[in-house]
């Protein structure tokens, strides 16, 4: 509507303009005429007549006319609109002050200052990111220091609640002592174990070590690995079942993501029991390698599969340290995929839980 109203302006003062000109151009005629008493209008028109044509010398005299008072008209528009979006502009930069970065400036088609204001919305945009990420780093940091402390102590009291009893000949006998002092070595182990996982944890999250890129055979991999938790799967009365198509060559960290199958592999074997089974699948589709390791143990919720691959999370949260995992195998294997620009996902029924890793069979860290 606005802009509907500017041209009919334009028009109007273009209109009376060009007419005003005209009216002048007669007034200046006739002042011809009354100095120069010779000169009558039969000899102008037909001067004109001869030398330019009738009625193009109205044309000639009238284009010129209307075109230079459009252009006028239009340019001085331009220049009040522009002005106007100016002080807009000024206006809603002090707003920002106050109101801080989630108030965004109103974008018009106006030359650079539409620009200007795009680009200072792109900036707010990621002045907010920034921000907002700085603020889920410290909540980060806030929860990971919770976590640490907690996930911490229980084994250290364990230890120290041990071998304050045999320290003070609390045991019975040697049998009851050995006891006490295989506890202690267990919670001593797992507190180990949880220490280098947050310290792989910390490192990848960090980006702090560099990729050790070569060719790999995912296949053979797999294979690999899977004779490497033979006893495991024996001890816990599973089989592992594996079906792999072709040799499956990509460019990957090779230790890196051995982590990744052995942290799902051994999240499969520790709540997959029931289902007595393992499988392990992979395959080329388009430019992907696609592996998937399933089990066919207690479904997972539906409410806890987005939170799966955050650290320290755990689907049982009653679930006893024993049985539980540290909570950071999954994170682990999440910042590993991340590092090979793939992904990974999960999925769980009543039937199966799948964990799908995806990475690109094109991606050549050296192109």
């Amino acid at each position: 509507m606005r802009t509907s109203l500017r041209v009919l302006a334009w028009l109007f003062w273009t209109a009376i303009t060009s007419l005003i000109a005209f009216l002048l151009f007669v007034l200046l005629a006739k002042s011809i005429f009354m100095f120069y008493p010779s000169i009558n209008v039969q000899s102008v028109l037909i001067w004109v007549n001869n030398h330019i044509g009738y009625p193009q010398a109205y044309y000639y005299a009238a284009v010129p006319i209307v075109f230079l008072f459009s252009v006028y008209f239009f340019r001085r528009e331009m220049r009040r609109r522009q002005r106007t979006y100016l002080e807009q502009l000024i206006e809603e930069v002090h707003l920002i002050g106050h109101v801080g970065p989630d108030h965004k400036i109103t974008v018009r088609p106006i030359g650079q200052l539409g620009q200007l204001a795009a680009d200072i919305n792109s900036m707010l945009d990621r002045l907010k990111k920034s921000v907002e990420e700085e603020r889920r780093a410290e909540q980060t940091k806030n929860e990971l220091i919770t976590n640490i402390s907690h996930d911490l102590r229980t084994p250290l009291t364990t230890i120290t609640g041990y071998l304050g009893l045999v320290d003070q000949d609390r045991y019975r006998d040697e049998i009851e002592l050995r006891y006490y002092m295989n506890m202690a070595f267990e919670e001593s182990i797992r507190l180990k174990k949880l220490l280098e996982d947050l310290f792989e944890y910390t490192r990848l999250s960090n980006r702090g070590n560099k990729m050790q890129w070569a060719r790999i055979n995912v296949a053979e991999m797999l294979n690999q690995i899977v004779a490497q938790f033979g006893w495991q799967l024996h001890e816990n009365g599973m089989e592992a079942r594996l079906a792999i198509e072709g040799q499956l060559l990509l460019w990957a960290d090779g230790d890196k993501l051995r982590r990744v199958y052995e942290n799902l592999i051994t999240n499969a074997i520790r709540y997959g029991q029931e289902g007595g089974y393992l499988d392990i699948r992979g395959r080329v589709e388009g430019d992907e390698v696609i592996t998937e390791v399933i089990n066919y143990g207690e479904p997972i919720p539906q409410r806890d599969l987005p939170f799966l691959f955050e650290r320290f999370y755990r689907v049982e949260k009653s679930r006893a340290k024993h049985t539980g995992g540290s909570g950071i195998g999954l994170a682990i294997a999440k910042n590993i995929v991340d590092l090979h620009h793939g992904k990974i996902t999960a999925e769980s029924d009543e039937e199966r839980t799948v964990f799908t890793v995806r990475l690109r069979l094109t991606f050549n860290p050296n192109a």
